[in-house]
């Protein structure tokens, strides 16, 4: 491809509303353009990697035994009723009607379609196991679509399904998903940890997230330096100091302490000088179906973990209350709330619960209480709901402790079992000619996703450095000059590259060599070759490698041998 001909608009300018790298550098370096909130353009480049990336995720599905299918995106709300997530989905559905009247939505994902399926084609045993997946599009109307491809409205997902006669099947599918995910990102050339997650709105049990580690993620991920052990911050549980060790402090009467303007705990401790940990933090809650505000107590060193605490009240989703609302259910401003006196329902963490003698709002504006215990001064009820960190003692192991992680999650595989299949019916006849439901298994990757997934692990201050198995193309010529034998060599390369397979783009375009440089590593080819008059001179062209440590690392090559040496390197680069 000739760069003169190609559509590649890079510019200088970042992008006002990025917050993250691939986001600047993809719509930099001209792959991508926005249409609007969370609904993006691939333009040639962009197209060019993820038609990859989905190369890639469809060559290791269909290794694993995968068949290939194609569902609908605009799908009739019965279905969604059926299993009961046209309620749970919430406002992320995209809900619409026909001329009709009828209701209908955008696919966020296809469970429901894909039990159709199976309910209305799998009659017995012997018709399963099957993996059915398809790479489609899919809509969800994120609340705060950002970052580019990392969050967006409209997207492309590789969704698997898998059917199963029994609980030990369902296992083996999942196993070989998992074999499948761990191929596929190693292909791409990801760092990324499988760690233990929450089901979610899919339902189900076993759960694991593929978690891409870059910092620039928003999920939290904490994993053992002892043990194998690693998960989601919203799953992780840390081993805790056992109550019966706790209660062995003497607990001593209740004290009132003038705290006036002292609100955080930050705050709190520095004017009383205690330490953090001994302190209740004491956050309210809004939970639907209950008019009342919930109290969460946690140690004042934690943060409170929202979604198992609406696990915990058996509901999707918690909500932080308004300030009038903690005011008219405490009696006090922010930050002097606690849990002695308050009338509301009372969640207390474990961790928090062992706290002897402890320091909390007295829900009273400028003061707090001290010497204060679960059991003794309040009840509640005791439940893990904090959020995993780093230095927790691992729930695993004896002498392992927690690191955090930012992660990206590049896929998320599932054990369903019978969550859709008994609510909308389907089933099989076994060898017995009982009736039973299917089990289930769901595998998701984000296939666009990992296009700004990859470059969150792949940069430098000039541009993208992209893996050989998924950049735009594999070898980048930029000619030098105007001088005849230097566009005349170009194109002989170009041309024998071609020929043997490489994938390449010529920068042919009339300008200085500083701005076809500064083009060439912001696209972030893996291999650049430079031609110009003084090498030809002396039969020589220069290689740089932009996915080596040191980029400005160049190696000269004999003309003569250009073609076949350049073509072993890429040839190595993607059995590597």
């Amino acid at each position: 491809m000739l760069f003169s001909r190609a559509l590649i608009p890079t510019v200088k300018e970042v992008p006002g509303d990025a917050t993250n790298q691939s986001h600047i550098l993809l719509t930099r370096a001209g792959f991508l353009r926005k249409v609007g909130a969370g609904i993006y353009d691939f333009l040639p480049l962009g197209l060019r990697v993820l038609r990859k990336v989905e190369r890639i995720v469809r060559e290791e599905m269909d290794r694993a035994g995968g068949q290939e299918i194609l569902m609908p995106v605009l799908l009739p709300a019965e279905l969604y009723k059926e299993s009961g997530r046209w309620d749970l989905y919430g406002d992320v559905l995209f809900r619409l009607k026909d001329r009709k009247g009828g209701d209908y939505n955008l696919a966020p994902t296809h469970e429901e379609v894909v039990t159709d399926i199976a309910r209305r084609e799998i009659k017995s045993w012997r018709d399963m196991p099957k993996n059915l997946y398809q790479i489609q599009t899919k809509f969800r109307d994120e609340p705060r679509a950002r970052g580019g491809l990392l969050r967006c409205r409209e997207f492309i997902m590789k969704d698997a399904y898998s059917f199963d006669t029994t609980e030990e099947g369902a296992k083996a599918s999942y196993e070989a998903m998992r074999v499948a995910y761990t191929r596929t990102f190693d292909r791409m050339g990801l760092r990324y940890r499988m760690v233990a997650a929450d089901s979610g709105a899919m339902g189900g049990s076993t759960s694991a997230e593929f978690q891409v580690l870059a910092d620039s993620g928003e999920d939290a991920i904490v994993a053992c330096g002892n043990c194998d052990y690693a998960a989601n911050v919203e799953v992780a549980t840390a081993r805790t100091i056992s109550p019966a060790r706790a209660a062995m402090a003497t607990t001593m009467p209740i004290i009132r302490l003038h705290t006036p303007g002292h609100g955080t705990i930050e705050q709190v401790t520095t004017l009383l000088k205690i330490k953090p940990q001994d302190m209740f933090k004491s956050l309210l809650y809004t939970a639907p179906g209950s008019p009342d505000l919930i109290m969460v107590v946690v140690r004042g060193d934690h943060e409170v973990n929202e979604l198992r605490v609406a696990r915990a009240l058996g509901v999707a989703e918690v909500f932080l209350a308004a300030e009038a609302d903690v005011k008219k259910a405490t009696g006090a401003d922010l930050g002097f709330a606690g849990p002695v006196g308050f009338s509301g329902k009372i969640i207390v963490d474990r961790a928090a619960a062992a706290v002897r003698n402890g320091v909390t709002g007295a829900n009273e504006t400028d003061w707090h209480l001290g010497n204060v215990n679960h059991g003794q001064n309040f009840q509640a009820d005791v439940v893990d709901v904090r959020l995993a960190a780093t230095g927790d003692p691992c729930p695993n192991c004896e002498k392992g402790t927690f690191t955090a992680y930012k992660g990206i999650e590049a896929g998320h595989i599932f054990i369903l079992g019978t969550h859709y299949s008994a609510k909308m019916g389907a089933n099989f006849l076994d060898e017995s000619q009982q009736s039973k439901p299917v089990i289930m298994g769901c595998y998701g990757i984000g296939v666009s996703r990992l296009v700004a997934t990859a470059i969150e692990q792949h940069n430098d201050q000039d541009g993208m450095r992209w893996p050989m198995s998924l950049a735009p193309y594999q070898l980048h010529i930029c000619s030098l000059g105007k001088d005849a034998p230097v566009a005349e060599a170009a194109k002989k390369l170009h041309d024998e590259l071609e020929a043997l397979g490489v994938e390449v783009l010529w920068d042919d375009r009339d300008e200085r060599p500083g701005v076809k440089f500064k083009d060439a590593d912001l696209i972030g080819i893996p291999l650049r070759v430079t031609i110009g008059a003084k090498g030809l001179a002396n039969g020589q062209l220069e290689l740089k490698p932009r996915t080596e440590p040191d980029p400005k690392k160049a190696e000269l090559i004999a003309v003569a041998d250009a073609a076949r040496v350049l073509a072993d390197r890429v040839k190595a680069a993607l059995a590597s």
